[in-house]
């Protein structure tokens, strides 16, 4: 339908004629405005409503069938709706085009705003909804907002090197170390106000970090990527750090969940596991290193000349009667004037253990275990009761408990007690606590598992949960 050339159309006047002869568009239009005029008087006139604007073009919709003509007119008004109605019924008192005859009949007269109305109702809905969705939030919101806010802002700075920190660094008797600023906000969110940013895996660690773990119970909280194992060998290299304590694989700790920093601070681990972890690490590297190394040069490995560090006694008599017997079929051998099997593959799989060179080594073994004692079933008792606690028992050479403490501090207690007999704790035997048992004259040490043990004391007995 072409433009109406008004400003504003309020109705549209639909009317249906049939005409009974052949007749074009504009004989239509002037039968119309013909037959009304002076009709209903000047304020009415078709033509003089056009030229002010009032009404617009009439438009005419036509097809012929025979010899007679149907179609539909389309009035458009500004004006009221009783104007409306009555130029609508003088448009129906049109009877005749031309010489022919005409009937017309008003269909509708619709109301051109409604369809107006429902894209502004629809689209008010719309806002409305965005309004209350997404741009005005409800009390626990604004509570949180509020909250959040402010407990961010009481991040400040502690020391001499401007550390990023929570309020409570000087009050509390522990402290959290992290990587950045972001990690103290994200711990001040979940209430942990005790903690301080060390500033990243590069660089100096500064004199204030070194200080406060002197002075405090300190954990080290640090992503769980490579970035966070690098900050743990910087930190304790020149720290001294009491625990680590590890965000899930993939995760940093600004990212955290409530829950998350929760679990993973409950599940931090002393720092002697981890550097005897760290240490086991290395010592495997190296030994894949070497053996790829031999195969490399189109050598056989080298043999391992270093027994497992703790064995029981069943496994050392097994050893020893195999070995014995793998001698003994090599001695028969040369007296029957039969080749040696020395160094040919034993078929039977009772050649000599891995890891043990001679019989005399295994004897050595044997007489180590035989001097040292059995293992003292109380003793084993408590290393069961003890797991998972992570916490150590000192006994005197009488059988009696002198002290129970945290394993972060069982080194210092051994040291600083008398008449120690026996050591059980919920931790791995190291080097540096089996040189003390030995200098302390401690007969019994009893742990979860043990590291790599290079030198050992035939009166020293060492027990291990894992090996028995």
């Amino acid at each position: 339908m072409a433009k109406s050339y008004i400003d504003i159309v309020k109705y549209m006047v639909e009317a249906r004629f049939e005409i009974s002869g052949s007749v074009e568009k504009p004989d239509i239009i002037g039968a119309v405005f013909g037959q009304t005029e002076g009709l209903l008087g000047g304020d009415l006139d078709l033509r003089e409503l056009q030229k002010n604007g009032k009404i617009g073009r009439i438009e005419i919709e036509s097809s012929t069938s025979g010899n007679r003509t149907f179609g539909k007119l389309f009035l458009p008004s500004s004006m009221g709706r009783v104007e409306t109605c009555i130029l609508s019924a003088a448009i129906e008192s049109v009877d005749r085009v031309g010489p022919f005859e005409t009937r017309f009949q008003v269909l509708k007269i619709e109301d051109t705003r409604n369809e107006k109305r429902r894209k502004i109702i629809a689209r008010a809905k719309e806002l409305v909804k965005n309004l209350l969705v997404t741009e005005i939030p409800d009390s626990r919101e604004i509570s949180d907002l509020v909250e959040a806010d402010v407990k961010t802002s009481t991040v400040g700075t502690y020391g001499s090197d401007n550390l990023p920190a929570g309020p409570e660094i000087e009050k509390s008797d522990d402290l959290v170390l992290v990587e950045g600023r972001a990690d103290v906000i994200n711990l001040l969110k979940n209430d942990i106000a005790n903690c301080v940013a060390v500033g990243g895996a590069a660089g100096t660690i500064p004199k204030t970090i070194i200080d406060l773990c002197t002075a405090k119970e300190t954990t080290l909280f640090v992503d769980g990527d490579r970035g966070g194992e690098m900050i743990v060998r910087n930190i304790t290299s020149v720290a001294d750090v009491d625990f680590v304590a590890r965000a899930p694989d993939g995760k940093e700790v600004e990212e955290l969940t409530r829950k998350e920093i929760i679990k993973a601070l409950r599940s931090r681990v002393p720092i002697e596991q981890v550097n005897a972890a760290a240490k086991q690490r290395q010592e495997q590297q190296a030994r894949r290193e070497d053996r790829f190394r031999d195969r490399r040069e189109h050598r056989p490995p080298a043999q391992e000349t270093t027994a497992r560090e703790v064995l029981s006694p069943t496994e050392i008599t097994a050893n020893l009667q195999r070995a014995q017997a793998h001698q003994r079929r090599a001695v028969e051998g040369e007296a029957t004037g039969a080749p040696s099997s020395l160094g040919i593959k034993d078929i039977s799989g009772e050649g000599e253990p891995e890891g043990i060179e001679s019989i005399a080594q295994i004897e050595g073994m044997e007489a180590q275990r035989t001097q040292a004692g059995a293992p003292n079933q109380t003793l084993v008792k408590a290393l069961n009761e003890l797991k998972n606690t992570l916490r150590g028992r000192v006994y005197s050479n009488e059988g009696v408990v002198l002290s129970e403490v945290p394993i972060r501090e069982l080194i210092q207690s051994v040291q600083d007690m008398k008449n120690v007999g026996a050591v059980v704790f919920d931790g791995i035997i190291t080097q540096r606590l089996v040189d003390l048992a030995h200098e302390r004259s401690i007969k019994e040490v009893y742990g979860l598992r043990a590291s790599q043990i290079t030198r050992r004391y035939p009166d020293l007995m060492l027990y291990t949960a894992e090996h028995g």
